[in-house]
């Protein structure tokens, strides 16, 4: 098919390029000047809208710096997404299309946006609401095994365009991946309520962990992992392993966003601002066991993972950054990423990552994964208080 595709950015870029590898006829637009791709790349919008039978875009819907997570938010004003950018693009793509092509939008929004921001600036063509299931670090795969195709329609239906665009997946998708179909604003919600179904897991595993330390002879895992092989009413393992916050450029976000929304339905009650604050004060306790370390050690903080994940570059929403914060708090210093290593109190910021590090004989590894070993240097379990550990 001819695919138009704008928002060719950090998620975009490799969305694009499966579509293209697997035989589409790809022209894609950026704001920005992008990196080599291997899909064809147009400075104008209207190019785009003249090319793609389905036009796919995939821009941001950012919050302010300030509100992505990697420092404390929960004390700012509540605030929705910024939904210009979308405006913009639909505003421009209604100028140059017709009836005959179809716009798939797989912006993160909130519940109800669709039907209040978007649908009166979509009169030429027609139009789905379709959010991915991908992360950085891991789109094109995600892209090829998704978890599910989420399909946004008016009413809910099963519309013909909505075939036309689960045909067009069905071309490079695992076979046998199910699709989940509903009116625009459950769509909406799908999407945004897994992403803080992961932190609220997340949040929940961490606080455990924080028992574990105040309680004494507990092994976080061993509770976890309890939680882990409850698939009756527990759903799944994914994300039932305490350590670090969530981060990156969505969950912290979301959660945000979501205080937005309850306090603008009149819930009155706020899960959200609890996960946030919960994410907040157990990096504020990991970071009080890391000046406590210091003290007694007499020894400077190191923290090892300064991006929100491993393999990436990106810090957006990073929880070691995080951490880092309420250690300065304290009036201590923190360094990332040491090339060279110095005897100092590390942080395994990333799971799996940093076993070869060459840590100096004098140091103190703080292992808030519990898989770290080591014969030469001390190593703390945060989260497992076993008088045998």
């Amino acid at each position: 098919m001819k695919i138009g595709f704008i928002g060719v950015g950090k998620l975009g870029k490799d969305a694009a390029e499966v579509m293209y590898e697997c035989g589409h006829d790809v022209l894609g637009y950026d704001v920005k000047t992008m990196s080599e791709t291997k899909i064809n790349m147009t400075t104008s919008i209207m190019d785009v809208c003249k090319h793609g039978e389905i036009i796919f875009i995939a821009v941001p819907t950012p919050h302010h710096p300030d509100y992505d997570g990697r420092n404390p938010t929960s004390h700012l004003p509540n605030k929705d997404f910024d939904y210009s950018i979308v405006k913009e693009v639909l505003t421009e793509v209604n100028k140059h299309t017709s009836k005959e092509q179809l716009v798939v939008l797989i912006s993160t929004v909130l519940p109800g946006t669709i039907r209040r921001e978007f649908i009166n600036l979509c009169d030429n063509f027609r139009f789905i609401y379709n959010p991915y299931l991908i992360a950085m670090g891991t789109v094109k795969w995600d892209m090829v095994n998704p978890e599910m195709i989420i399909i946004g329609t008016e009413d809910g239906t099963f519309t013909g365009d909505a075939k036309i665009l689960l045909d067009f997946y069905k071309t490079f998708i695992k076979e046998g991946t199910r699709y989940e179909v509903g009116t625009w604003d459950e769509a909406e919600g799908i999407k945004i309520f897994y992403n803080t179904f992961i932190s609220t897991k997340v949040a929940l595993v961490n606080m455990i962990q924080d028992v574990a330390e105040k309680i004494g002879n507990m092994n976080v895992d061993v509770v976890t992992g309890a939680l882990e092989r409850s698939t009756y009413r527990i759903l799944g393992p994914a994300y039932m392993k305490a350590g670090m916050g969530d981060g990156g450029g969505c969950h912290p976000r979301d959660n945000i966003a979501l205080r937005y929304m309850a306090e603008k339905l009149d819930l009155k009650y706020d899960l959200f601002d609890a996960i946030m604050e919960a994410r907040e004060k157990q990096a504020m306790n990991m970071a009080n066991k890391l000046v406590s370390l210091s003290e007694e050690f007499n020894l400077p903080i190191v923290i090892l993972g300064k991006s929100y994940k491993p393999d990436v570059e990106y810090i957006d929403g990073s929880s070691s950054i995080l951490v880092g914060h309420y250690v300065e708090k304290t009036n201590n210093k923190v360094e990332y990423d040491l090339e060279q290593p110095i005897p100092a109190i590390y942080l395994l910021g990333h799971y799996g990552k940093h076993h070869d590090y060459d840590f100096p004989e004098e140091s103190v590894v703080l292992d808030p994964w519990r898989q770290f070993k080591s014969d030469k240097i001390k190593v703390i379990q945060y989260g497992n208080t076993r008088k045998s550990s």
